[in-house]
């Protein structure tokens, strides 16, 4: 190899390696899978996701993952099925939707991106528990901003569920925009720790 080569030899076959790796040509397999049925069972799967709410989902751990089924239709007028954002839902003697813990709360921000004094300690996408600051006492609802790690500010509609202790409050958030509640589905579901971790290995 020349002395002024870019990469070592170690460095060209580690990329090598990765470029034949079974698992990656999993993955790619995977990003194109197509499920295909008997016509009739086709025709029913249709008419359910068309008209009701049908939904795949898996255990996982002490955790469940339902993802929704939608109906879409393509620029050909032809109908797809296609997944949307799951829901991780925990186990337990009350199914209960997974809330993120934040390692280090992030505060509710205003339409001007000023801290208004709610801080998130946990969030799933049907409520949310705040950690109140410099407030007399946790409101009675709010129309405030989730910005955590710098992503696009995700608005959120919080009603007071119940004060927990002088500082805590659980809010619900079915008063949220819907797109956002996608929107925020979609967070929660890319930091959920024990999905990358334990599926990708």
């Amino acid at each position: 190899m020349q002395a002024d080569a870019l990469l070592t030899q170690d460095e060209l076959d580690f990329i090598q390696n990765m470029q034949h790796s079974p698992q990656l040509n999993l993955a790619d397999s995977m990003s194109s899978l197509m499920v295909n049925g008997d016509r009739h069972i086709q025709s029913l799967l249709t008419r359910l996701v068309a008209n009701e709410q049908v939904s795949l989902q898996a255990q996982f751990n002490n955790q469940q993952i339902s993802f929704p089924l939608q109906l879409v239709e393509d620029e050909f007028h032809a109908l797809h099925l296609q997944l949307g954002s799951p829901e991780i839902y925990e186990d337990g003697p009350m199914l209960r939707p997974w809330r993120l813990s934040l390692e280090q709360p992030s505060a509710l921000l205003d339409a001007h991106d000023q801290q208004s004094g709610l801080w998130v300690r946990e969030i799933s996408f049907k409520g949310v528990l705040l950690e109140v600051r410099d407030l007399p006492t946790a409101p009675a609802r709010f129309e405030l901003r989730f910005a955590p790690d710098g992503i696009s500010p995700i608005e959120l509609h919080g009603v007071l569920g119940r004060r927990i202790g002088p500082d805590l409050a659980a809010y619900d958030l079915s008063q949220s925009p819907s797109e956002e509640i996608e929107r925020l589905r979609d967070y929660i579901l890319q930091a959920h720790p024990e999905l990358h971790t334990q599926v990708s290995s």
